[in-house]
């Protein structure tokens, strides 16, 4: 790919050696139909990048979520794996209506993800830490090392009046998760819970540490507010959302 065309504005790089990156086009310069050129136009003039995703394998493996891929080269096999065994497959086939086998890219070479308009976000999971629970659909893509599975919600309100439905994404491990956004990390607000409660009136919570719990609430209005409170451990957990 000519790299004139594109900046690389963040970048990571794991354990295993792999290294994602987000790409970002400096311009498009038009299309063949002439609507899709107005709309190309207005999005240039507002200033909207389209984007993707690289992810630069060294002898190593890449989990890529169905229809995300874009293209790859080099010395690369993609292969259905069951992500984690037959139980694991049949719980997320099951649980989240998810397929039962995922995409692992295996080998040396680039991997590179469909573009969009939206943003990414290279969250860091180690092994250490707590899982990461994320909406369905946010997690793209992964390096080796990382377990996803599918979270159930843990009370009746959050299912059915949270807007998240029943089950989210948990993300455990030790690797890069490459998390879709509809907004720039610039604008997501970062909080920490230290035995409080965080009130959202909205499906506005991007991700959070397992272990806070999550609950809808009715509201004052029309409505129902989401709740978010730190109660099964002492030290301060991290809440990430974007609020406005």
């Amino acid at each position: 790919m000519n790299q004139d065309i594109f900046e690389i504005i963040d970048s990571t790089e794991a354990e295993d050696g792999a290294k994602v990156e987000v790409l970002q086009f400096a311009n498009l310069a038009g299309s063949a139909d002439v609507r899709t050129a107005e709309n190309l136009f207005y999005a240039n003039q507002s200033g909207m990048r389209l984007k993707m995703i690289c992810i630069t394998l060294r002898d190593s493996k890449a989990r890529v979520e169905p229809g995300a891929m874009y293209y790859m080269k080099g010395r690369l096999e993609m292969k259905a794996s069951s992500g984690g065994g037959i139980l694991k497959g049949l719980s997320r086939k099951m649980l989240s209506g998810e397929s039962y086998f995922v995409n692992e890219v295996h080998g040396t070479g680039e991997i590179y993800l469909e573009p969009t308009f939206g943003h990414f976000l290279l969250h860091r999971v180690e092994k250490s830490e707590r899982a990461l629970i994320v909406d369905k659909g946010l997690f793209f893509a992964g390096t080796s090392g990382l377990d996803i599975s599918a979270a159930v919600q843990k009370n009746v309100s959050s299912a059915l009046f949270g807007g998240e439905g029943l089950f989210q994404t948990q993300i455990k491990g030790q690797g890069i998760a490459v998390l879709y956004s509809p907004v720039p990390a610039s604008e997501i607000s970062k909080l920490n819970l230290n035995n409080e409660k965080l009130s959202i009136d909205g499906n506005f919570a991007h991700k959070r540490k397992e272990g806070i719990t999550f609950r809808a609430e009715k509201a004052a209005r029309a409505g129902f507010l989401r709740l978010f409170q730190e109660k099964d451990y002492c030290k301060p957990l991290r809440e990430q959302g974007p609020f406005g």
